[in-house]
């Protein structure tokens, strides 16, 4: 899998804080809503960012198995600040060939962020048939749909944006990424595996005066379309000028498109 910075990691998760669908963290609280105690693992942990999201909102006692390939992450994660009741034990794993082994075991809940677009469709089944072989709700957020706008336009945006979604469909690690289409592809795994699906954007919504971010993502996008190649280096570098100093003005926003999916056994709460 690629690895991300922690620096990256800090910077956008302020937004994905703020981005993740109310109603969807809702169905996912209310499911445990009652339990004397959870046992929640995530997938991909970074440095722990779907734990600060979700355990203010759930009961006081919570034991959370962190699971990453990324040891320094890890490391990160395991040493955070976290509310009194909640245990965290991290588990160093590769995901391509070692899944199942965290899935085992007592658990409640399964919880990812930003991943599932990085994954392929191959890996996307192998997960779903696994956790619905042991009947256990999964919580996916923040996966990219490839809806982006951009303010003000540029006359190079719609190439810029194809490229990004391009590049999105490469390899990460897993084989092939489903990219934009990971959230539907989800969605529909998931019922076909008779889960009740609650589902809803949780899109970034980047302001004029959020200009690091901004920065980020274009220098970022930018080299996306370096690599796909179909627009020459010269526009490329002329875009991300442009881009720069239209962030730099005050200018710029920017909102990115994501789908966060909560899946649950029917029958289950």
């Amino acid at each position: 899998m690629s690895g991300f910075s922690p620096e990256w990691l800090a910077l956008r998760e302020p937004y994905d804080l703020r981005a993740r669908c109310p109603a969807v963290l809702d169905a996912v609280v209310a499911s445990l809503k009652g339990c004397p105690s959870v046992m929640i693992t995530d997938i991909a942990c970074g440095t722990g960012s779907t734990l600060r999201a979700l355990a203010p909102r759930l009961g006081p006692v919570q034991n959370w198995r962190l699971a990453d390939n990324d040891l320094s992450l890890l490391a990160r994660a395991s040493t955070m600040a976290r509310p009194a009741g909640v245990t965290v034990k991290p588990v160093p794993l590769d995901l391509t060939r070692d899944l199942e082994a965290v899935l085992d075991g007592p658990v409640d809940l399964i919880t990812t962020s930003a991943l599932l677009d990085l994954v392929s469709d191959s890996w996307l089944e192998r997960l779903t048939v696994e956790v619905a072989a042991r009947s256990i709700p999964v919580y996916a957020a923040l996966s990219y749909d490839g809806r982006i706008e951009i303010t003000p336009g540029d006359p190079f945006d719609a190439a810029i944006v194809k490229a990004v979604n391009e590049h999105q469909r490469t390899d990460k690690g897993f084989g092939p990424a489903l990219g934009p289409a990971a959230g539907h592809a989800a969605i529909a795994r998931f019922e076909a595996l008779g889960y009740t699906v609650v589902n809803g954007t949780s899109d970034w919504v980047i302001g004029p005066n959020e200009r690091d971010i901004q920065m980020e993502i274009f220098a970022g996008w930018a080299g996306a379309a370096r690599e796909i190649g179909d627009l020459s280096l010269a526009d490329t570098v002329a875009w991300l000028t442009r881009r720069r100093d239209a962030v730099a003005a005050g200018r710029s926003s920017i909102r990115v498109g994501h789908v966060d999916v909560f899946a649950r056994p029917k029958g289950k709460r």
